[in-house]
């Protein structure tokens, strides 16, 4: 089936990865390496982070859940640590792939994120002119965790995408940093990236999509 869509998550895909800032964060507080991935990946859909994304707790209930958890693994960490740690660096060149991309295709993103940080309608002065402010008009169809009530892995939340772009999901690119995200698109029909660098990820979405992006446009 042809393409008619590209899917996209944001933070990982147009900014830097927030495990880089996980890694310096440990290595500066002398807590274990991926102390905070192992943390967000126990017990993955009812721990802090989870309960976070699906808007059942507050930032206050984060910080106390998140650093009883990290506790149970032998290193407290609070959860206000970790939220500043989730705003990574624009990368221009995927972005320029996105105006690319919509302007012969249908683009979303479903993103993970908190209704206190990474979103579209919270602190909107600020982050006008930062990366969500840059990226998110771009899309024809956001769709948020913290205000949907679903976060991925669950399928629901790319066949809520695709009724809204009104695709199939056979006709769909889905673009995300994690491979637990990646899963569940591919296995809906999806031609799932598992975005690790930039130009491996343009690469692919070159293959899939048809189009070119050339290097020095998107530099």
């Amino acid at each position: 089936m042809a393409i008619e869509a590209v899917i996209w998550d944001f933070g990982g895909v147009f900014t830097s990865s927030p495990f880089e800032a996980f890694a310096r964060y440990e290595a500066e507080n002398g807590v274990p390496k991926d102390l905070i991935r192992k943390v967000n990946s126990t017990n993955p859909d009812t721990n802090a982070w989870a309960l976070f994304e699906r808007n059942e707790i507050d930032t206050k209930g984060f910080d106390e859940l998140f650093l009883a958890e990290s506790t149970a693994l032998g290193h407290p960490v609070p959860g206000r640590d970790v939220l500043p740690l989730l705003s990574g660096h624009l990368r221009p060149r995927m972005v320029s792939a996105l105006k690319a991309c919509k302007a012969q295709f249908k683009v979303g993103c479903i993103t993970n994120n908190m209704v206190t940080h990474h979103s579209p309608g919270a602190d909107a002065p600020q982050r006008a002119a930062g990366a969500m402010g840059l990226v998110m008009p771009l899309f024809d169809h956001i769709i948020e965790s913290s205000k949907a009530g679903v976060r991925k892995p669950d399928p629901k939340i790319y066949l809520m995408m695709c009724e809204a772009l009104n695709v199939k999901p056979e006709a769909c690119v889905y673009l995300d940093d994690l491979g637990i995200n990646c899963k569940p698109a591919a296995a809906l029909g999806m031609r799932a990236i598992k975005v690790v660098d930039v130009g491996q990820t343009l690469a692919e979405l070159a293959a899939a999509t048809g189009l070119t992006f050339d290097e020095e446009e998107l530099a």
